[in-house]
């Protein structure tokens, strides 16, 4: 009799797991029974009159990528290519973007900015950096030739000049 005592024991503490690892399935279930937002196939080749100077500055031409038609506005990813020598009087102010996320990668040549709180920084080719939602920044000085890739989400954000 004990011994089907402990085998009930034994039977219930299996059930018992079992339901545990239903409950914590059960509870994964539904982030993946939501319908996926999907994206549309985009590819982007190199070509010299992509860049555009309809952007935020005039001392850059930008390069769509393509993706914020292809995101339905979710992201934003251009280069940035920086035309002429650096205007301190017009390139050194103070902004900051309303966006949730913006991630910057220096394609070419170097760029200097000034990030509140965090001092400044010289970036190069291969580097790059994450920029806090809404944080005060601005670009001091960039090289000839100088290229970024900046990735946004939003893609429709506000840019909030703090400097005339």
């Amino acid at each position: 009799m004990a011994r089907a005592g402990t085998k009930a024991v034994q039977a219930k503490k299996v059930m018992a797991r079992a339901k545990k690892v239903d409950v914590r399935r059960s509870a994964v279930q539904p982030a993946r029974a939501k319908a996926k937002r999907q994206h549309k196939f985009v590819a982007s080749h190199l070509s010299p009159n992509e860049f555009k100077a309809d952007g935020l500055r005039t001392y850059a031409h930008y390069r769509d990528l393509g993706i914020k038609d292809a995101t339905r506005g979710m992201a934003l990813a251009h280069v940035i290519r920086f035309v002429g020598k650096c205007d301190p009087k017009v390139v050194s102010k103070k902004h900051t973007h309303e966006c949730e996320f913006q991630m910057i990668y220096v394609l070419k040549g170097t760029i200097k900015t000034e990030i509140e709180g965090h001092g400044v920084h010289t970036m190069n080719a291969g580097d790059s950096w994450l920029q806090p939602q809404s944080i005060v920044h601005k670009v001091l000085d960039y090289s000839d030739g100088c290229e970024v890739l900046e990735i946004v989400m939003p893609a429709n954000f506000k840019t909030v000049e703090l400097e005339k």
